[in-house]
C-alpha cells in the first residue's frame, strides 16, 4: 500500500525526525533505557546479542574503572561488562541488588563489550540523516557518543538519542 501525504497541510505534516515504528526507512536500531529513564538506541548491526545475565556470573575486578561491573564469560570469551548509563554521565547506577540485569553485547571489529542497561524496549527504524541534533542540547559527557536525537511520540521521555557504538568502544574513558 502506498501512502500519499500530499493532502496534509504544513501544520499537519509529520516530523521527519520523529520515531515512527511503522516506517522501514533508515537504519534498524535497538531501543533501550538506562536506569535514569533516558532512552537511547544503538544500530542493530553492531549489537551481537541481547541477554539477561545473573549478577553472580559477573566477576568484579578490583581497582578497575568505576564504569565496569566486571568481566563475563560470553561464549568462551572473557568480556568487560560496563554500566552504559554511568559511562554516559547519568547519576543513577544500574541496580545490582537484583538477580539479573539486561546486557547488550556490542562488537566492532575485534572489540567486544557488554553494556548493562535498565530495560531493552524494541527496535526502531531511524533515518540517521534526519535528526533533531541541532535543536537539542546534548550533555557534555555524552556529546562525543551521540550520532543523533529523535523525537519520541507517545513516550514518557521526549527524545531518543542514537549512540555511536564505535566511538563508545574506542573511547579513552575505558582506562582500567
Amino acid at each position: 500500500m502506498v501512502l500519499n501525504l500530499d493532502f496534509l497541510t504544513s501544520d499537519d505534516a509529520p516530523n521527519p525526525a520523529e520515531v515512527n515504528s511503522g516506517s522501514r526507512e533508515g537504519e534498524l536500531c535497538l531501543r533501550f533505557e538506562v536506569p535514569s529513564g533516558n532512552e537511547f538506541a544503538l544500530a542493530a548491526s553492531g549489537v551481537r546479542e541481547v541477554m539477561s545475565v545473573y549478577l553472580d556470573r559477573i566477576t568484579p575486578i578490583p581497582n578497575a574503572s568505576p564504569f565496569f561491573l566486571g568481566t563475563y564469560n560470553w561464549r568462551g570469551q572473557v568480556i568487560w561488562i560496563a554500566d552504559l548509563g554511568q559511562f554516559l554521565g547519568d547519576q543513577v547506577l544500574v541496580n545490582t541488588d537484583i538477580s539479573e540485569i539486561s546486557i547488550l553485547i556490542v562488537e566492532e571489529q575485534e572489540l567486544v563489550m557488554g553494556f548493562a542497561v535498565h530495560t531493552v524496549a524494541n527496535t526502531e527504524w531511524l533515518n540517521v540523516n534526519q535528526n533533531l541534533a541541532a535543536e537539542r542540547e546534548i550533555p557534555a559527557a555524552m556529546k562525543a557518543f551521540v550520532k543523533g536525537v529523535y523525537a519520541i511520540s507517545g513516550s514518557d521521555t521526549p527524545e531518543l538519542r542514537l549512540l555511536d557504538q564505535v566511538a563508545i568502544l574506542r573511547s579513552t574513558h575505558w582506562t582500567i
